[in-house]
């Protein structure tokens, strides 16, 4: 089963960061291949959501259970889909000097043996452009020099 774990320091507060990647109505905007997102339920604690993941002519949609940790964590359980299990968690740290520690692992596997082998040579190489692209949005979004605020 394919696993990615990557731990990063940015110049953001742990709660800039949380709303970030909370804000998952927004992915289209800024995440690669995600075209669309609709949400089924959303409270302060858990969202349903079903996200659409494309390239070219391939649609896939993907049901998640989200679980917030309201500014310290974010859970995501696949529910349904084209896949046979996908696990992530977000963990946010606050840095005393300022900024935060971001903690995100991922680990999925698919029902296709040989779909999950070609897969998982692209997988890190995603997976980095994906999590770049939190950290470009949140450049956006804050600045660093607005990292505090």
């Amino acid at each position: 089963m394919p696993h990615h774990h990557e731990r990063r320091e940015l110049p953001f507060s742990a709660e800039q960061m949380y709303d970030l990647v909370a804000d998952v109505k927004k992915y289209p905007q800024f995440l690669p291949w995600v075209s669309g997102i609709r949400i089924t339920s959303n409270s302060e604690t858990e969202m349903m959501a079903d996200m659409i993941v494309g390239f070219k002519s391939l649609r896939e949609t993907f049901s998640s259970r989200v679980i917030k940790h309201p500014k310290t964590q974010i859970e995501v359980d696949y529910l349904d889909g084209p896949m046979k299990h996908l696990h992530n968690v977000w963990k946010f740290e606050e840095k005393p000097d300022g900024g935060c520690l971001i903690d995100f692992t991922v680990d999925f596997s698919f029902h296709n043996a040989v779909f999950e082998a070609l897969a998982g040579q692209f997988f890190d190489a995603a997976l980095r452009k994906m999590t770049s692209a939190f950290n470009d949005r949140a450049e956006e979004l804050y600045g660093s020099s607005n990292s505090n605020a």
